[in-house]
């Protein structure tokens, strides 16, 4: 006997919950003041509690789907279901066909780690033009010879690029725990014994040293040693004075220099090393834009690194890297202290249970975009494609969940760094940013983003430049001296681009990481309309706008470009008009931040 389902491919009548999702799907985005309602309904249901780690998944219940006959009267009224979308189909393009549809481009950004497949000038520009929008020195490798090569190239390309500009950072290697060098690879079988000491320069089928004096003091008897990031597995039995002796559970490889980790513990080193310090005043002599730490546990350690750099005169950003489990207990006074974090899932899924990883990144995500912090997923992400030229399905959705949870951007490691298909990887990672993003309707606004920012006045017009931006379906165009109001507009997540002007270098490749912003760099006029008409040009002689097409105009601030007093101003604007078509604005003699 033919069936239908009722939550199946059509439903019986218009009122029907997939109805609902469909119609929902194809009308037009509502306008300002019903979305500025719904917010407002939706904030004070929501409350304001806060919840704390650790996080506990819950299971929804599943609702069977009821099975009723066909009959055929259902046919008419599946043809009626189908051209009732298709009249809220043709709404939605009637209504929106009012605004040119702004140019789409990718909103996520990619930071590429610079490596020995990478580090040449071919490579890097090559990289840059396949969508790398960040390139990262990993301090771990390398001299500072060769570091300072691939900065000078990226400086180089920067220099001669017209509509595109490459962030630079540099992560430290932090306090890494790893084994000595061996003369060749030692295969461990489970079963065996093999012991790790502290003594220096041992290296037999049995024996390796370890860098760290302390390892014996900071691990007990039934620890689980990882090594290689989990690739092998080991048990603590005994220990002595010098030496820990361990019984193999997961056998392996074992090279040169492999990490260590302890399950559920992390070193008692000092987050940044004497050696970090050196790569610090590095980067400070070469003007890099952040700093990626690695292994932070507390909020100290980021008030010691700000604090030097800014009686160094050094404007860099600092990003922590949350990979060691000290870091959980203390993950909101940590990211609260820094400019963004780092979602460094290797270290993180061998110093804590693997299952917990996925949690802990969306929860990561959340709390960085709820205090206005860019965020970065890290770390095999398309591991596989070091050697292979295709990524598995698996690495996709990776790449798609980050994307949906709202990460400002995603990395590569050893996939542009040392693998055989570098291109091909940002290549995949561009295009599958592109298409998730294609399916992503609206982005929530975190509920205390404005809390974040204390409430300025610039966040009351972030918030509604982004409505606006979002209603009538055109990119924003803002101009900044610090950064400030873009990267306060990312965080907001307008659905079109945020086309960036500032006249400060540093800036623009600053806000190369911030998801959604396109950082152009144009000297401002003393007119404002001159400057506003000179944005719009370079938009539109670039190909990032069309002729015809309807811009969002943004300035606010506390030192207004063309202002004498604090004014706030968006405007909509035609590109080719030289009046706005509608404006708003608000002048103010209290201060707020700066644009």
């Amino acid at each position: 006997m033919a069936t239908r389902m009722i939550h199946g491919a059509f439903a019986t009548n218009p009122s029907s919950g997939y109805l609902q999702s469909q119609a929902e799907k194809l009308r037009p985005t509502p306008g300002f003041g019903s979305k500025f309602l719904f917010q407002s309904e939706k904030k004070s249901r929501r409350g304001v509690g806060h919840v704390s780690l650790p996080i506990i998944a819950m299971r929804s219940t599943r609702v069977e789907p009821e099975v009723l006959p066909v009959t055929p009267e259902d046919v008419p009224k599946a043809e009626e279901q189908i051209q009732y979308l298709q009249t809220i189909q043709e709404l939605g393009n009637t209504s929106v066909g009012t605004w040119s549809k702004p140019t789409v481009r990718r909103k996520t950004k990619i930071v590429c780690t610079i490596g020995p497949s990478t580090n040449t000038r071919e490579m890097i520009w090559k990289l840059a033009e396949s969508g790398m929008n960040v390139a990262r020195m990993n301090m771990s490798h390398g001299d500072h010879a060769s570091h300072q090569k691939v900065i000078d190239l990226v400086k180089e390309y920067n220099a001669q690029a017209k509509d595109n500009v490459i962030a630079i950072m540099l992560d430290t290697k932090g306090p890494e725990v790893r084994s000595g060098d061996l003369p060749q690879p030692i295969m461990l079988e489970s079963g065996q014994e093999f012991t790790f000491t502290i003594r220096r320069g041992v290296g037999t089928p049995d024996c390796v040293s370890v860098n760290y004096d302390d390892f014996v003091n900071d691990v007990e008897v039934g620890d689980m040693l990882l090594v290689d990031g989990g690739m092998m597995s080991l048990m603590v039995k005994s220990k002595t004075e010098d030496s820990v002796r361990c019984e193999v559970i997961d056998g392996g490889e074992l090279k040169s220099r492999r990490h260590l980790n302890v399950r559920g513990k992390s070193a008692t080193l000092a987050s940044i090393t004497d050696k970090d310090w050196d790569d610090i005043k590095f980067g400070v002599d070469n003007k890099v834009d952040f700093y990626a730490v690695s292994f932070v546990k507390d909020a100290a350690v980021v008030h010691e690194l700000k604090n030097y750099l800014k009686n160094s005169c050094a404007d860099i950003h600092v990003i922590v890297k949350i990979e060691s489990a000290d870091s959980i207990p203390n993950l909101h006074s940590i990211i609260t202290a820094s400019d963004g974090a780092m979602v460094a899932r290797g270290d993180l899924g061998a110093e804590l249970p693997i299952e917990e990883v996925p949690i802990l990144q969306e929860e990561i995500i959340r709390l960085c975009r709820s205090m206005g912090k860019a965020v970065i997923v890290a770390t095999n992400m398309l591991e596989s494609m070091i050697v292979h030229p295709t990524p598995t399905r698996a690495e996709v959705s990776d790449i798609a969940i980050a994307v949906r949870e709202g990460a400002d951007a995603v990395m590569l490691s050893g996939e542009t760094a040392n693998g055989k298909y570098p291109l091909k990887a940002v290549k995949v990672m561009h295009t599958v940013s592109m298409r998730t993003e294609a399916t992503m309707v609206g982005t929530q606004i975190p509920p205390n983003l404005g809390q974040a920012f204390k409430n300025h006045m610039s966040d009351m017009f972030a918030y509604h430049a982004t409505m606006m931006s979002n209603t009538l379906g055109t990119s924003t165009v803002v101009f900044t001296r610090t950064g400030f109001m873009a990267i306060l507009l990312s965080h907001y997540r307008p659905s079109g681009t945020i086309f960036a002007f500032t006249n400060e270098k540093r800036i623009q490749q600053r806000l190369a990481l911030y998801q959604g912003v396109c950082p152009i760099y144009m000297e401002f006029s003393d007119d404002a309309e001159e400057t506003f008409a000179n944005a719009l040009s370079v938009l539109q002689k670039n190909g990032m706008v069309k002729e015809g097409e309807h811009v969002a105009l943004v300035q606010s601030g506390r030192q207004p470009i063309w202002r004498s007093q604090s004014t706030h101003n968006i405007q909509v604007r035609k590109v080719c008009d030289k009046e706005p078509i509608w404006q708003s604005r608000s002048t103010h003699s209290n201060q707020v931040r700066n644009v």
